[in-house]
């Protein structure tokens, strides 16, 4: 039990696990203004173009029961807009950021703070102290070093 607890600790100090969180919130909060957008213009445009009045505007009706397309047409926009942007604003500049890095034209980012550097040697210091084991420190995988017990 304290073998998981340590592997989940050890899972959530890593700065993958914050970045993700970080592109989750944004992402939700970006899906629902585009949500509140198609929701507010571009439904009542399609329901427009339907020909409906009223609650029956933007669906049709089979044996009288009615079928809502034009909300389904929202959800479809809605999706699209939400990609499309992700796609554009985030995605493709990493990717060029990342090529950039790989030829070498774009530099690394710079080594953290000389004050990151010590609350990181101090929170592994209290780490080894209270008897766990540090496999390698945040400062080590931003620095790209290797873990000191494997060869160089």
């Amino acid at each position: 039990m304290s073998k998981m607890f340590q592997g989940f600790k050890d899972f959530i100090m890593r700065g993958n696990v914050v970045d993700l969180a970080v592109g989750v919130v944004i992402g939700a909060a970006f899906t629902t203004v585009v949500t509140k957008f198609t929701d507010g213009f571009l439904k009542p445009l399609i329901q427009l173009m339907g020909g409906g009045k009223g609650l029956e505007a933007g669906t049709f009706k089979v044996n009288g029961v009615p079928f809502d397309y034009a909300s389904f047409l929202n959800a479809v926009i809605t999706f699209l807009l939400t990609a499309a942007v992700l796609y554009f604003l985030v995605v493709m500049p990493l990717n060029v950021l990342a090529e950039r890095r790989r030829r070498g034209e774009e530099p690394p980012p710079k080594a953290p703070s000389e004050e990151v550097k010590l609350l990181t040697e101090i929170r592994d210091a209290l780490l080894r102290g209270q008897g766990h084991q540090v496999s390698n420190s945040a400062l080590d995988d931003v620095l790209k070093r290797p873990h000191p017990d494997q060869p160089r």
